[in-house]
């Protein structure tokens, strides 16, 4: 796994500049897969959010966490429609800098998300109730994006897939389990894990 450096050079032509938070500002992640239960950094706040426009999908083939380019394996992104609850992870102004570096080197070695800074509404009841986080969404142009699968061809992928972080499988149920233990209710997620896990082939 990635380390977060002790420092970096955020200058106008880092990656992530864009989505910086002003300097001595707080930045705040959007977090709806891996991010919600192994961010790989501190937050000082961890609040349940809930963001319009995109929903959780596993619309992104992975030949490197997940799966290999002979056997790819499938992990999550935001796409179009719907929209997606979360938890907003909150870095301290100190932290921005270094942990940005740590998140593009993690999430973006292919450049397969569009990184936004977009409005997320907080949904306890916090002050402000809607925060500018950094959201990661597939892009629909890059060729590893495939939200168009089959449902079948969907689940054989996660059943099969293997890569440097683990099988597929445990991914898509540690989603799931996450997002129980935080009351959020998932439909599609649902589904998808129980056809992986108690689809035909399988015991139990």
């Amino acid at each position: 796994m990635s380390s977060i450096p002790d420092s970096c050079d955020l200058t106008p032509a880092a990656p992530w500049a864009a989505v910086a938070p002003a300097a001595g500002e707080d930045l705040w992640v959007f977090g709806y897969g891996s991010l919600m239960w192994n961010p790989g950094f501190e937050a000082t706040e961890r609040v349940l959010a809930l963001l319009k426009g995109y929903h959780r999908s596993f619309c992104v083939f992975s030949h490197r966490y997940r799966g290999t380019p002979v056997r790819p394996g499938l992990v999550l992104g935001l796409d179009h429609g719907g929209s997606c609850r979360g938890l907003l992870l909150r870095v301290p102004a100190p932290q921005v800098d270094p942990v940005l570096a740590y998140l593009w080197d993690r999430e973006m070695p292919n450049n397969v998300y569009r990184v936004r800074r977009l409005p997320v509404r907080r949904l306890d009841g916090g002050c402000p109730a809607v925060v500018r986080a950094c959201c990661f969404l597939a892009d629909r142009n890059h060729g590893h994006y495939c939200g168009d699968l089959e449902g079948a061809e969907r689940v054989r992928l996660i059943r099969e897939g293997v890569g440097i972080k683990g099988a597929n499988a445990d991914y898509l149920s540690a989603t799931v389990q996450h997002l129980r233990d935080l009351g959020i209710v998932d439909t599609a997620l649902e589904t998808l894990h129980d056809a992986v896990i108690g689809g035909p082939g399988r015991e139990g």
